[in-house]
């Protein structure tokens, strides 16, 4: 089997069906869900998937290869195969794993709305926490128990709506592909502060002279103001987590006004 490090991350590949009982079954080796039956192993599946996630911690899911998480267990390329039967599905387990670190809104949690604040909340920790999530939350991701456990939690909150099941998705939907834009947009600001060792403030305020140079005002008046309106507001108006629950209330508001004229349609 041949596996570059940096190979495009998947963390739906694989046998379907295999991956499923991987997901959903149980891990130890040898046993439904494992890869395949052998002598006794020195590792649980769950550390090779702890491992993993680690390693994606630090280094990115795109640099994670199997021989890399072999190699940090001690164990041979081959004996990782029958943990997990491909690289495709040790990172969906790794997704599903990580998934479910996201708490459910609180029992005293009043009203759809402060739900799925509080849901938002834990996705934004989560990857801070994992970034690397992000490059696998686009279409079809690996069905496990924690991400559909989660979709059922946010479909709960929007049970005491006029909304129907088809609508809370879509709309729970919206509010997935905001969240996932929102969550790349600060990841993309603390990877540029790393590299540059320069904050977006630091950044700007080196390029502003010039920029302001060429910038004709009655070319591009509003800009120009826009400028000026972050100045007197202060950089903490571009940070992106204030930008994340500005947007999130835009996404609210969306769905507050669909619920309004579901129950009017309704009544």
């Amino acid at each position: 089997m041949s596996e570059t490090s940096r190979e495009k991350p998947r963390a739906s590949g694989g046998d379907m069906r295999r991956g499923l009982e991987l997901l959903w079954g149980g891990h130890s080796p040898g046993g439904r869900g494992s890869g395949r039956r052998g002598p006794k192993q020195r590792h649980s599946t769950e550390e090779v998937v702890l491992t993993a996630i680690a390693f994606a911690d630090a280094e990115g899911v795109a640099a994670l290869s199997m021989r890399r998480v072999a190699d940090a267990l001690g164990v041979s390329p081959m004996s990782l195969y029958t943990y997990v039967p491909s690289r495709d599905e040790l990172i969906g387990l790794m997704l599903d794993r990580v998934l479910g670190e996201t708490a459910a809104p609180p029992p005293e949690t009043i009203g759809w709305r402060e739900a799925l604040i509080f849901i938002a909340r834990e996705r934004w920790r989560l990857a801070e926490r994992h970034p690397w999530i992000l490059d696998l939350m686009g279409r079809r991701p690996p069905l496990g128990p924690n991400l559909v456990g989660n979709h059922e939690v946010a479909m709960r909150a929007l049970d005491g709506t006029p909304l129907d099941d088809l609508t809370k998705d879509y709309a729970l939907d919206a509010m997935h592909n905001y969240l996932i834009g929102a969550m790349k947009e600060a990841r993309d600001a603390r990877e540029a502060e790393r590299e540059s060792g320069l904050t977006d403030e630091q950044w700007f305020k080196l390029a502003e002279p010039a920029l302001m140079d060429l910038l004709d005002p009655a070319r591009f008046p509003r800009v120009l103001r826009l400028g000026e309106a972050f100045r007197a507001a202060g950089w903490g108006a571009a940070d992106p987590e204030y930008k994340f629950e500005f947007g999130l209330s835009l996404v609210l508001d969306g769905i507050e006004s669909l619920i309004r004229r579901a129950g009017t349609t309704a009544g």
